[in-house]
């Protein structure tokens, strides 16, 4: 019959979970490392937290970062909000769990690399003895690599 054919269903946008995941693993960071356990801020490793003028050079930056995980939120919201409305559209909380560990865990392995390791713009730990920093650092990475494999394994159960 004409005009009643079904169409595919549309899947829930990749780019939408990975880009939620970068935004969330930032946030992670910049709440739960920068201002609650106060281990780093964005540049204390140039700029340490040895005067006042450090800590606002530091919370400026640390704003900023913010404010560029918060772009990435809103975008992962604005892609998962107009796929949403389109017909034909196939929810799976499993592919966005999946997409979100991904990209939080990207968010791990990027900043642990350039910020931590190329730039050294801080350590993960910066509260730690100087001997102890790059341990915390490795186990950053390795937790960032374990949400991307555990991410990478959902997604491939899931479209096997």
């Amino acid at each position: 019959m004409i005009g009643l054919e079904r169409r595919p269903a549309r899947s829930l946008p990749l780019s939408a979970g990975l880009l939620l995941g970068l935004g969330l693993g930032g946030f992670f960071d910049g709440i739960v490392l920068h201002q609650l356990l106060q281990w780093h801020h964005m540049l204390s490793s140039w700029y340490p937290i040895t005067s006042i003028e450090n800590l606002e050079l530091n919370t400026f930056w640390d704003g900023v970062f913010h404010s560029g995980t918060y772009v990435f939120v809103l975008a992962g919201l604005f892609i998962l909000w107009r796929s949403g409305r389109l017909g034909h559209f196939r929810w799976s909380t499993a592919d966005l769990v999946a997409t979100m560990l991904i990209g939080f865990g990207a968010f791990n392995l990027i900043e642990g690399i350039v910020d931590h390791q190329v730039l050294g713009l801080h350590h993960v730990n910066e509260t730690a003895p100087r001997g102890e920093l790059l341990f915390w650092d490795i186990g950053f990475l390795a937790w960032g690599g374990a949400m991307v494999a555990i991410g990478v394994m959902i997604m491939r159960r899931r479209h096997v």
